[in-house]
C-alpha cells in the first residue's frame, strides 16, 4: 500500500534545503513529576493505531514521492534530552533552537518527540517535531488528540476547523485577489535577507479571554484580529529600537481550508494583511487590522487564491511557477503569522496538567522571522523563530508581545 503525496505536500517537501528544515514543532510545558520516558513511549505506541498518518514514511522517487505505511520503532521517535542541570529561560531557548535545527530522519516516519529537562522552577518541556509535508497546523492539532493529550471527557468535542471567512459574503473578483494577495510591495522589509542555518527561538503566553473581550469591545473584532494587532505592536517596539524609521509591514496569514472529516495532511490558503506598525495607538492598530481582515474575508481572498493557483497549475506549469516565486518574494510579504485553534479544554498528558503550548514554524528565504500562535483552553501560546543574524533580540520581541496584549486589555478597561 502507498499513498501519493498531494501537490501541497510535495511543494512543502521541496522547500527543505541546506539552510531550511521542513518541520514544525509543538512545545508542551509539563509540570514537575511529569510522566517518565518509558510511560510516554508506551502510551504513544499504544495510540498510534488511531493516527495511521504517523506510521507513514517517505518512499518512491524524488520525482514521484509517496507515503508508505509501516511499523514504527517508538524508542527511535520518543526520546529524552539530558541536561547538566535545570535550564533557565535562556538555556531552554537555546536547547529549543538546537533541536529545531536538527533534521528529521527521512528513513523513518517524519516526526519525533523529545522530553527536555529539567527546567528551572521544576518540570520539563516536550518538543514534538512533525514534518510540514506530513501535517499542517490543523492536522497536528488532530494528531495531538489522537496520540498525546489524554482523551477528552465524555461530551467534549474536538474543535472543528475554522472557516476561511464569512460563508454568506459575496465572492471576490480576480482583480481584488491579484492586487490584494499577489502584487508585491515597494519596500523591502527588515526581514528580507538570505537566511542561514542558525536559529533563535523565543516564547510568549497571553491569556485569551481578556484579549477576546478587548477585541470585541474596542473594535467589534475577533481574537484573531487582536493577535495580529498585538504582533503589530510588538514589531513596532522592536523596530523602534533597532531601525528607527517605521513603515507598515505586510504579513501573510494562513487560512485553513480543511473540511470536517477530511484526512488531508495539508489543506490551506492565505491572505495578506497590512500591519500598521507606524500607528502608536493600540486601539487604532486593532481597528485598522479589523478593517483589513474584514475586506479579505468578504472577498473570500483565501478561497479565491486557492482556486486561482489550482487553475494556473492545470493550465500552465510555467505560470504556476511564476506565481509561486512571486508569493515567496520578500517584497510580497514581510513575515508569516499563523494562528491555529487547539482544544478549548485544558489538556493533560498521562494525567499531568499541561501549561503553555507554543508552536514553532520554520522561517523561509527572505522571510527571516516567523510567528506561530496556538490556542489551548484559555491561553494563546506564541512561538517565534528567526535567523539570529537578521533578527536580534528575539526574546525582547516575545516580551513585547505580552506587553502589547496587556496594553490592549487596559485600553478596554
Amino acid at each position: 500500500m502507498q499513498v501519493p503525496l498531494t501537490a501541497e505536500d510535495r511543494a512543502i517537501l521541496a522547500l527543505e534545503g541546506a539552510r531550511l528544515v521542513g518541520h514544525t514543532a509543538t512545545v508542551v510545558h509539563l509540570p514537575e513529576g511529569a510522566p517518565d520516558l518509558d510511560r510516554l513511549r508506551d502510551a504513544v505506541g499504544r495510540r498510534l493505531t488511531g493516527a495511521p498518518r504517523l506510521t507513514w514514511r517517505l518512499d518512491g522517487t524524488p520525482q514521484e514521492p509517496v507515503w508508505r505505511p509501516g511499523g514504527v520503532d517508538v524508542a527511535a521517535h520518543v526520546g529524552a534530552v539530558a541536561t547538566a542541570g535545570p535550564l533557565d529561560e535562556a538555556g531552554l531557548r537555546g536547547e529549543l533552537a538546537r533541536l529545531f535545527a536538527e533534521r528529521l530522519d527521512r528513513s523513518r516516519p517524519l516526526w519525533r518527540m523529545d522530553v527536555v529537562g529539567p527546567v528551572a522552577g521544576g518540570g520539563a518541556v516536550l518538543v514534538w517535531r512533525v514534518h510540514h509535508a506530513l501535517a499542517d497546523g490543523g492536522t497536528v492539532v488532530r494528531l495531538a488528540e489522537d496520540v498525546l493529550w489524554d482523551p477528552a471527557p465524555t461530551g467534549d468535542a474536538r474543535p472543528a476547523p475554522r472557516p476561511p471567512g464569512d460563508p454568506g459574503a459575496a465572492r471576490g473578483s480576480l482583480a481584488g485577489v491579484l492586487t490584494g494577495e499577489l502584487v508585491p510591495g515597494l519596500r523591502r522589509s527588515p526581514f528580507d535577507a538570505e537566511v542561514g542555518r542558525d536559529r533563535a527561538v523565543a516564547l510568549a503566553v497571553v491569556a485569551a479571554p481578556p484579549l477576546r473581550r478587548a477585541a470585541h469591545r474596542l473594535a467589534g473584532a475577533t481574537v484573531n484580529d487582536a493577535v495580529l494587532a498585538v504582533v503589530a505592536g510588538a514589531l513596532r517596539r522592536w523596530l523602534q529600537e533597532r531601525h528607527g524609521q517605521l513603515h507598515g509591514l505586510r504579513v501573510k496569514v494562513p487560512v485553513t481550508l480543511h473540511s470536517d472529516g477530511d484526512d488531508l495532511g495539508n489543506r490551506d490558503s492565505w491572505f495578506r494583511v497590512d500591519l500598521p506598525v507606524d500607528e502608536a495607538d493600540p486601539v487604532a492598530r486593532l481597528a485598522a487590522v479589523r478593517r483589513d481582515t474584514a475586506l479579505r474575508k468578504a472577498r473570500h481572498d483565501a478561497r479565491e487564491l486557492d482556486e486561482l493557483t489550482a487553475r494556473m497549475a492545470r493550465l500552465s506549469p510555467r505560470l504556476a511557477g511564476w506565481s509561486q516565486r512571486l508569493e515567496r518574494s520578500g517584497r510580497s510579504f514581510a513575515l508569516n503569522v499563523s494562528n491555529v485553534r487547539g482544544p478549548d479544554r485544558a489538556v493533560t498528558v498521562l494525567g499531568a496538567p499541561v501549561g503553555a503550548v507554543q508552536p514553532l514554524v520554520e522561517v523561509a528565504q527572505h522571510h527571516a522571522l516567523r510567528v506561530g500562535v496556538l490556542s489551548v483552553a484559555d491561553r494563546l501560546g506564541f512561538g517565534l523563530v528567526a535567523d539570529p543574524a537578521v533578527v536580534g533580540d528575539l526574546d525582547r520581541l516575545a516580551t513585547a508581545v505580552e506587553q502589547d496584549a496587556a496594553e490592549l486589555g487596559r485600553a478596554a478597561g
